[in-house]
This record gives structure tokens, sequence and C-alpha cells, in this order.
């Protein structure tokens, strides 16, 4: 790849690293308001049922970390694993899409009414 390639896939995994630490605190403070206020993980799932907002906001939570996940996962197969950077390409990618896929799944049964 590219010095111009490979200076975006960096730029990439810091943005979505900066959209993911919104992502984390904001589900943390959601987590501990809840388990202080009381509820139960059957109650905040009762209460997030049909939420279009909760939907977007863990799609992007689920999309920025496949993003991230799957630059890092390159690099390591890179550094660590000696792959030539197509096939480490490649085989990030595909576990990306896995991500996702997973991901997107867990947050359709999440909200589905």
């Amino acid at each position: 790849m590219s010095a111009g390639g490979e200076a975006r896939l960096w730029l990439a995994q810091r943005v979505t690293a900066m959209f993911l630490a919104v992502f984390v605190a904001v589900h943390l403070v959601t987590i501990i308001y809840a388990v202080r206020g009381g509820l139960a993980a059957g109650d905040i799932l009762a209460r997030t049922r049909g939420s279009v907002g909760i939907a977007v906001f863990y799609g992007g939570f689920v999309v920025a970390s496949a993003i991230h996940g799957g630059i890092g996962l390159r690099t390591i197969f890179i550094e660590w694993l000696r792959l030539r950077p197509p096939v480490a390409g490649m085989a990030a990618l595909f576990a990306a899409i896995g991500l996702v896929a997973l991901g997107v799944r867990a947050v359709f049964a999440m909200v589905a009414a």
C-alpha cells in the first residue's frame, strides 16, 4: 500500500478512536446511572425496545468498532504474523465485516419491538 494509503488508514483509526471514546463514555455513564437507579438488565432492555435512537447510537458504535478494530487487526497481521499487506488487508476486511454483521444483529435484537 502506498504511503498515502497508510496515512489514510492511520487517520481513520484515530478518527474512529475519537468516536469510540464518546460511545464508550455514554455507554458506561448510562449503565452506571441505570444500575444506581435500581434497574436490572431486563428492565433496561425493556426500555430500549423499539427505540430508533438507541439503534442509531449502538449501530454507530458497532461500525466505529469494526473499522477501528479492522485496521488494528491488519497491523497485527502484518507485524506479528508477517502476512503480506494485501493478504492482511483482506483478512482484516473479512473480520470487520463479520464484526459489523454480528453487531448489527445484536442491535436489532436489542431494539426489536
